[in-house]
């Protein structure tokens, strides 16, 4: 094998994006049959298996080399046409960021950039322990992620600290609560962000010293709305320090005493891109601003 053809690896990275070989079709404007014979080719000129036909679509070890390299290619021909003057084209920037960064800070950050950069953002939401998988499956170029240990082929910034403290609204503390925090605390109804969500449990484990706990559990999976729930008393639950801030006394900190810290990296691909490094840029300087 002396090359990878380029339109076949556009039609992979076309599949992956559009999570469909229809959606993928109707996007590079041929027709679905086209898609699957360039996917079939690519597999059989590489001898690997890239793709499982699954629902979602997801790749294979193999897929995900492809998907960095297809990825990092279209990123460095959208800056190549950008310095050349051609079309000015937008250039796409793909990120995994964690939810609660997502309602507080991120936002802010991203719009620093000057609107010449004609910067498109790619934004998944995922929990802030996950988000580097989703940089080693080649699915983002760059993510707000916990883990401090660079993916192969990124490199690793630490950000900050975001510090979540223990809330409940007061009729809660006054009806469900009761002296010591440590014995009623594991009993009382909590709120979940998702099933991912270890920060209510790590709080009480440093807490009680205790692994397992007797809890009702409140999935929310939305940021404000987490934070809505705990304010109207449906338990109890671990808010951002910059969130609970603005709610003034809709919340009660439990444990001040006892904040919960999460450090947070901006890890992304090793890549001479232009628009990835405005990115990075101005996420750290709204990092510098945002967290401890």
């Amino acid at each position: 094998m002396s090359d990878l053809p380029l339109d076949q690896i556009r039609t992979l990275l076309a599949v992956v994006d559009e999570q469909s070989f229809d959606a993928a079709a109707a996007v590079l404007h041929v027709t679905p049959s086209a898609v699957s014979q360039r996917i079939k080719a690519l597999e059989q000129r590489t001898g690997r298996v890239l793709l499982l036909r699954t629902k979602p679509i997801s790749l294979t070890a193999s897929g995900q080399v492809l998907i960095r390299f297809a990825r990092s290619l279209a990123q460095l021909e959208q800056d190549a046409l950008a310095e050349l003057g051609l079309d000015s084209p937008t250039r796409t920037v793909s990120i995994a960021v964690n939810a609660d960064s997502l309602a507080t800070w991120f936002l802010r950050s991203l719009a620093r950039l000057p609107s010449s950069l004609s910067i498109c953002f790619d934004l998944q939401r995922e929990d802030q322990d996950h988000t580097a998988a989703l940089l080693r499956e080649g699915l983002v170029m760059a993510a707000v992620t916990a883990s401090p240990q660079p993916v192969q082929g990124c490199t690793s910034v630490r950000l900050g600290r975001m510090r979540y403290r223990a809330m409940a609204s007061p009729a809660f503390l006054a009806q469900r609560l009761a002296s010591p925090l440590s014995a009623s605390l594991p009993n009382a109804p909590v709120i979940m962000f998702d099933r991912k969500d270890d920060l209510q449990d790590r709080f009480l484990r440093a807490l009680t010293r205790r692994r397992n706990f007797t809890l009702v559990r409140h999935h929310i999976p939305a940021s404000e709305s987490f934070v809505d729930a705990v304010a109207a008393g449906l338990g109890w639950g671990m808010v951002p320090e910059i969130q609970a801030a603005s709610r003034g006394d809709a919340l009660v900190d439990l444990a001040p005493d006892r904040p919960l810290d999460v450090p947070l990296h901006w890890q992304q691909w090793k890549l001479d891109s232009p628009a990835l490094a405005a990115v990075a840029e101005a996420v750290a300087a709204g990092a510098k601003d945002a967290l401890r």
